[in-house]
């Protein structure tokens, strides 16, 4: 068994074209996009590799280099009522270069004609447009200045091929993260006085995709790094751990298929002409659950998701929360948000990943007010009645805001108004006044929510039977 630091390194890699430049070296990446893209090589005859840039710092990694840009994916949680436990080692990442240390070989990378694509993920603050990106021949602050820069360097070289195009997925957990990043690419091109042929040359051969990702990929597994190391036999400083569940959902044509072939792998990968009913689908039953389920389990003393998902009570109200409440709400076919709801679980059960409830918490207002409301209202809307386990999370959320239980504080964590506002509202000891004052802010709800009758005495009715 090799475990000297550079055996890794040695592992036999077929050499293949680059058809990714991917903007980012971070794990989340590595543990979703580039471990697809190795499934894609194994599975079929995508045959590519990927060129990182790297978005932030002023040195290539070492760790990249000694390892030979390789490493391993451990992927670790509960699926399908099972343990997953395995491992995948990534060999399809050909190099690794930075704009701010060779500029020029950074555009040089636009001039590869076997590029299809480009990926990225630099956080949601990464498509910005900055003004003061002034001068094109000097490397962009912004990563939408320096993808500009990039593609009007394509376009120059191939002298405006219309078939050397490529598909831009960005993974930016922003609404419409493909609209966006085009946007700002395009002012980027009229501030820097593109010709007209490269701004109809980018509105008619490359594909700005919006998409929607999911998946929990907590990084380098720090705490039992060696135990891992045993099984694959290698020292892997870039090692990530993810979760087995995975989603990504593109808005794209449909010939994005023909070149995108994870169809053909079993990856949860889907091409759409809409993602709005997935994310409407993510955001009611993956975030809504999480949101309705910390107050009601903290309040009973339980401190993580896997804890709730373990207590008797608490499992029961997340399982009928999401399926007798939320999924009643939503228009995509039953069998696939039953399929989704049952893979949320099994995300929730991982033993692997400890999530405490506090962290969910932070903000806990605003989540309510777009991840669970809307649900309540909806529910109320279709069925002429509220739901029951969203009412007593409603209530929950109210009592939780208190912030203490049984003379124990509750480490909150929100807008400084916000808690303001519920520090007075706790002042009152009438429940009917604590009820009418939350409910008539509209700074918390977006709308009058005393005006909705009934709405009221059932979250009053929960408020107090949960206080006695």
């Amino acid at each position: 068994m090799m475990t000297n630091l550079d055996s890794i390194s040695l592992v036999q890699k077929k050499k293949r074209p680059v058809k990714v430049l991917q903007f980012g070296t971070g794990n989340f990446l590595r543990g979703f996009a580039d471990w697809m893209i190795e499934i894609l090589n194994e599975k079929t005859d995508f045959d590519g590799s990927i060129h990182i840039i790297q978005s932030h710092g002023k040195s290539i990694p070492e760790d990249f280099v000694r390892q030979n840009f390789n490493y391993h994916v451990f992927v670790r949680g509960f699926q399908n009522g099972n343990v997953v436990d395995e491992y995948k080692l990534i060999t399809s990442i050909s190099g690794i270069s930075n704009p701010n240390l060779d500029y020029g070989f950074y555009l040089d990378l636009a001039k590869n004609p076997d590029l299809e694509f480009i990926i990225s993920n630099t956080t949601e603050a990464g498509i910005v447009f900055d003004e003061k990106d002034t001068d094109p021949q000097k490397v962009p602050a912004s990563f939408p200045g320096k993808l500009a820069a990039l593609l009007y360097e394509r376009f120059t070289f191939l002298e405006g091929n219309k078939t050397k195009g490529l598909t831009i997925l960005p993974c930016e957990l922003i609404e419409n993260n493909g609209d966006k990043l085009k946007e700002n690419v395009s002012r980027y091109a009229v501030l820097w006085n593109f010709p007209q042929e490269f701004i109809v040359w980018l509105d008619t051969t490359c594909t700005f995709c919006n998409t929607l990702v999911d998946r929990i990929v907590p990084g380098f597994p720090k705490e039992n790094f060696e135990e891992l190391e045993k099984k694959t036999g290698f020292v892997d400083h870039l090692a990530v751990v993810a979760e087995p569940y995975h989603f990504w959902a593109i808005e794209g044509p449909e010939t994005l298929k023909f070149i995108f072939q994870t169809e053909k792998t079993g990856l949860n990968v889907h091409i759409v002409k809409d993602l709005q009913p997935y994310r409407l689908r993510k955001v009611r039953i993956l975030n809504g659950a999480h949101t309705a389920m910390v107050p009601v389990a903290y309040l009973k003393g339980i401190r993580t998701v896997g804890e709730a998902i373990e207590d008797t009570f608490t499992s029961a109200f997340i399982s009928g929360t999401i399926f007798k409440e939320i999924i009643p709400t939503l228009d995509l076919p039953q069998e696939e948000l039953e399929q989704f709801a049952a893979e949320v679980l099994d995300r929730f059960r991982n033993p692997f990943i400890r999530h405490e409830l506090i962290s969910i918490s932070l903000n806990s207002i605003s989540k309510f007010r777009v991840r669970v409301l809307p649900t309540i209202l909806e529910y109320h809307s279709r069925i002429g009645q509220f739901p029951e386990n969203l009412i007593r999370s409603f209530a929950d959320l109210i009592r939780f805001f208190k912030g203490n239980i049984n003379g124990e504080s509750i480490p909150l964590k929100d807008e400084p108004a916000v808690l303001e506002f519920f520090e007075k509202v706790w002042k009152n000891e009438n429940k009917e006044d604590i009820i009418e004052t939350v409910f008539s802010n509209k700074d918390l709800w977006g709308m009058d929510l005393s005006q909705i009758p009934g709405l009221g005495a059932k979250v009053n009715h929960y408020l107090k039977i949960d206080e006695n």
